[in-house]
This record gives structure tokens, C-alpha cells and sequence, in this order.
């Protein structure tokens, strides 16, 4: 006999509006797709775009195949709580991380920021040594 799924209120469903925690409410369901959010083909920032709200109009807008409806299945976590969704809400921007295209780290982009001028300085004293000498 299966189990009733877990029932969540919205409260609790928008706290989880992050890149490595993202929830999402879709036709009455509460669907956890931080896995799929670099598998998406429209990106993370789609699925960012849509938490804190229910998403089912963003979702029916876009038309999503059948091979992506039953994919939904593996993310479902739960139901929502009908009775307390807002009607209507304000707009709060999901937090994003800043555009890294490439992955990466802050601390090699912060190295490098600081070891490319002086890299740049050093090969401009060789230089200036090296043509003194001649």
C-alpha cells in the first residue's frame, strides 16, 4: 500500500530558492530539481526564476514534452498545501551566485587577478635588464 506523500506549505517550499536547493511547486506538487539544475536545458537560472511562486503557468507555457513530464516524477518530493499559496504574491529575485561561465573557483580568479600584473611587471624589468645589458 503506498504511503500518503508529504504535504509541505508554501512557507516552507520558498525557502528553498538557491542553485543547491531549489523547489519548485508545479500543478499542486512540490518537486526538489536542485539535481537537474545544470541538466535543464534552459538553465538554472529558468528553474531559479520560478521558485518562491507557483510555477505551473511557467511551466504549461513552455510546452514540455512527454519525456520531460514523466522526468518530473523522479523529482517529486511531495504536495503542496493548497490553502496556503498566496494568490498573489510580490516578486522577490531569487539569490543567484555571480556569472562564472567556466566553473571557476573565486580563489584562483582572485590568485590570478593578482599574479598577471605582476607576472606583466616582472617580464617588463626583464626587459628593460636584458636590453641594458646589450
Amino acid at each position: 500500500m503506498a504511503s500518503k506523500p508529504k504535504v509541505y506549505h508554501f512557507e516552507e517550499v520558498v525557502k528553498h530558492n538557491e542553485t543547491k536547493d531549489c523547489w519548485l511547486i508545479i500543478s499542486g506538487k512540490v518537486y526538489d530539481v536542485s539535481a537537474f539544475m545544470e541538466d535543464h536545458p534552459g538553465g538554472s537560472e529558468v528553474l531559479l526564476g520560478a521558485t518562491g511562486k507557483d510555477a505551473t503557468n511557467d511551466y504549461e507555457d513552455v510546452g514540455h514534452s512527454e519525456s520531460a513530464k514523466e522526468l518530473m516524477a523522479k523529482y517529486a518530493i511531495g504536495d503542496i498545501d493548497a490553502s496556503t499559496v498566496p494568490k498573489k504574491r510580490t516578486y522577490i529575485p531569487p539569490k543567484q551566485a555571480p556569472y562564472n561561465p567556466d566553473k571557476t573557483s573565486d580563489f584562483v580568479i582572485n590568485i590570478l587577478q593578482f599574479l598577471v600584473p605582476l607576472l606583466i611587471l616582472g617580464l617588463a624589468f626583464a626587459i628593460r635588464q636584458f636590453s641594458k645589458k646589450e
